[in-house]
């Protein structure tokens, strides 16, 4: 029996009506104090219990992308531990990899509250947090802490974002800057252009501006860093096949696919409880399972594009083994979560993992690697 699903949910959700964000605060506080002190009696032996429960290790899952190795393919979304509080933990949860932030230069508040809404009849949440962070110097001074005290064992990625008092014509500068601080401190970078909650910020998923943050980023990446650029799903095919043209111009490690929706049809709910308004008068993106089918449309058309020569992250709209499957053999190498996450629980990564395995058996594969992209090969052939 899953205990969070048939008595923790509910509860939360649903009986005392918790806020989101009060309870996704109590969530990283509570796991940033595992993480500190996980290798210290008696603390460490709730982590032994924790992976010995979430974690699922099998050499069939693992791979070796861009100079990183993954463990596994299921990685933690951006947008939940956006200050890497809780950055040794996310492996004793079961995760493959885990990406910090949106962190942007300037420490910023984000947008007035309330700005985080469940939406359970879609299985889905409405966010408009608006890169809310502690800023990218407090990060790097962090994470070089972490990394002096414990071993980080999965790859960490940081999300970078641009700071809201920053012009949208100085743009570049500011991604910069927050890169110079953090260069060191991450495995893999991601140009986030494509949160629709900082003004402007998607007009610069435009080829032009676009490909002068990602040649300023490049000229200071001596340490080839992999880096990504994260891509909204309400992009036309033509600007998508843009962004894929910049991504070999200035060498990407790959594209994340996708972030949140400012889409509302096909919606359920029709009021945000909170606040007594429709949905479509609430500003934010929306994540979880109504994204999903787009983001699945994004990365078969990448990979089509790339013939499948540009490695993929995919995510959207995740709760089953099932969902991450439809990702993977649309031609994406590594998955990631958050919305899902939140409504299955944390065995959710474990029992993807153990689908996964089984749909390689049923298929006569021996790698995670061989299905990447599979259903995109065979309509091909």
């Amino acid at each position: 029996m899953d205990i969070y699903q048939v008595l923790v949910r509910p509860f939360l959700f649903s009986l005392v009506k918790t806020d989101p964000e009060w309870l996704h605060q109590q969530t990283i506080n509570n796991l940033s104090r595992l993480g500190k002190t996980s290798h210290r009696p008696p603390v460490s032996w709730i982590d032994r219990s924790l992976q010995q429960s979430l974690c699922l290790s099998n050499p069939r899952l693992e791979q070796n992308l861009f100079g990183l190795r993954f463990p596994n393919p299921m990685g933690l979304a951006a947008g939940f531990d956006k200050d890497g509080v809780a950055a040794p933990i996310w492996s004793s949860l079961g995760f493959g990899f885990a990406e910090l932030g949106t962190v942007t230069f300037h420490p910023q508040p984000g947008n007035p509250p309330p700005r985080l809404f469940r939406l359970p009849l879609d299985k889905a949440a409405l966010n408009r947090m608006g890169f809310n962070n502690c800023g990218a110097q407090i990060m790097a001074t962090r994470l070089a802490q972490i990394r002096q005290e414990s071993s980080l064992s999965i790859p960490i990625g940081i999300n970078l974002g641009k700071s809201k008092v920053t012009p949208l014509e100085e743009a570049a500068k500011d991604y910069l800057d927050s890169f110079r601080l953090l260069k060191d401190c991450g495995d893999y970078f991601v140009v986030n252009v494509s949160s629709p909650n900082t003004p402007g910020l998607r007009s610069l998923q435009d080829a032009a501006m676009l490909g002068t943050i990602l040649d300023v980023l490049q000229q200071e990446n001596v340490a080839y860093k992999p880096l990504f650029v994260k891509i909204a799903p309400d992009l036309e095919w033509e600007a998508i096949a843009d962004i894929i043209s910049l991504a070999k111009t200035y060498r990407l490690a790959g594209i994340i696919a996708t972030n949140t929706t400012i889409r509302r049809d096909g919606l359920k709910t029709q009021i945000i409880s909170q606040t007594g308004k429709s949905v479509w008068e609430e500003a934010g993106g929306i994540s979880g399972a109504p994204l999903s089918d787009r983001s699945t449309e994004v990365i078969r058309f990448i990979w089509q594009q790339t013939q499948g020569q540009l490695p993929i992250i995919g995510v959207g709209g995740i709760f089953t083994d099932e969902d991450a499957w439809e990702k993977i053999t649309a031609g994406a190498s590594l998955v990631q979560v958050y919305t899902g996450w939140i409504y299955e629980g944390p065995l959710m990564v474990r029992r993807i993992l153990a689908g996964l395995l089984s749909k390689l058996k049923q298929n006569g594969l021996n790698s995670i690697s061989e299905a990447v992209g599979l259903k995109v090969k065979s309509s091909i052939h």
